[in-house]
């Protein structure tokens, strides 16, 4: 468009003829982009925050093209710095707001300090990685951090604090994983473009949180299929931004409300009940999914909780749409791949019933 725009300028002065030129040759670029919009798939990623949206997108990323360039890396190296700090001071917070005591109680004068700069940028020396890692090693710290409910802690904030003085060195990098498992609030709308066996895929990104959601009809136009995502995990616990909303119940309604969208009508669905390892791990330590379901009857195993949960969103579907449940880790790249590959097969079906193959 920008060349266009510049042979428009340099042959405004040739008169009619000119013009005439360039009006044909916009038109026939029109054309073209017209054509080549028809052919992309356009698949909107829809859920609640931290359900698993831009994990599944960095996923896509890492599979389908080259990965992930230095520049990515940095930017994912500063959001895994601030993914430690931002766990190290919810923790901290609780302990203080709670008046409990560290095991080691001189090691509270070490630490309080990351809770005084919450609004700085902080060094994750090699200094300050000791201190957290063995902050995280203290009984009391184990003890909150086994009561995340209470209190908003990152899914991944064991994984990274793990393996913090790694991070902390000089030559870090972070690896594929790590770019999964990091965390940042998706805000306004991310496209990925992928070209995957001389089909044209765009991926849309739209930020979860209630306060996002106002944006996202600007996204609406020419979707191919929702990919809508849930965290089968967060059965028992409540919104960040609204304390009182569990978790499961808003991501219900918001699944009713958009399956019943005048905008996706004779759309299918993917429903991804995502975070299946964490789901599990609930699960099989006896937190029963009758915390959100109170009329659940059922067993209080994997299978029965899972079972129920996707049955629950199936019965949001009002019409004749199709949904298509996939019980998913996100984090799981292999499996995510196949699941890709699941999702490929039923959007291009759809896609060639649309254009009367």
């Amino acid at each position: 468009w920008e060349t266009l725009r510049s042979r428009k300028n340099r042959m405004g002065q040739c008169g009619v003829g000119g013009r005439s030129e360039v009006n044909k040759e916009l038109d026939k670029q029109l054309r073209a982009d017209g054509k080549k919009n028809a052919r992309v798939i356009k698949l909107l990623l829809l859920g609640s925050g931290e359900s698993g949206k831009s994990t599944f997108a960095k996923q896509l990323k890492s599979i389908h093209t080259e990965g992930f360039s230095e520049e990515d890396k940095q930017y994912f190296m500063d959001i895994i710095v601030e993914n430690v700090f931002y766990s190290v001071r919810s923790v901290l917070q609780v302990i203080e707001d709670r008046e409990l005591s560290l095991d080691d109680t001189e090691l509270w004068d070490k630490v309080a300090h990351f809770l005084d700069d919450e609004k700085e940028s902080l060094a994750l020396d090699s200094k300050n990685a000791r201190l957290i890692a063995k902050l995280w090693k203290d009984k009391t710290v184990k003890s909150v951090v086994e009561d995340y409910t209470s209190f908003h802690l990152l899914d991944s904030a064991d994984y990274f604090i793990s393996k913090v003085r790694e991070i902390a060195e000089e030559d870090y990098s972070p690896t594929q994983q790590d770019i999964v498992r990091c965390r940042a609030k998706t805000t306004g709308i991310q496209e990925l473009s992928l070209r995957i066996n001389k089909n044209d895929f765009l991926i849309v990104d739209v930020g979860g949180q209630k306060s996002e959601r106002k944006k996202w009809i600007h996204c609406f136009e020419d979707v191919t299929s929702i990919l809508f995502f849930t965290a089968i995990s967060e059965y028992d616990l409540n919104l960040y931004e609204e304390v009182s909303v569990n978790r499961m119940h808003d991501s219900l309604n918001l699944f009713c409300e958009i399956c019943g969208s005048k905008w996706f009508s004779g759309i299918d669905f993917i429903l991804f009940l995502n975070k299946r390892d964490l789901f599990e791990e609930k699960i099989n330590r006896g937190v029963s999914i009758k915390i959100a379901f109170p009329d659940y009857d059922g067993e209080d195993t994997v299978e029965e909780s899972a079972e129920y949960i996707e049955n629950q969103f199936l019965e949001q579907v009002q019409d004749d749409k199709q949904v298509y449940p996939h019980i998913t880790c996100a984090t799981d790249t292999e499996q995510i791949r196949h699941v890709f590959d699941a999702v490929q097969s039923i959007v291009l079906q759809k896609a060639l019933a649309l254009s009367g193959f």
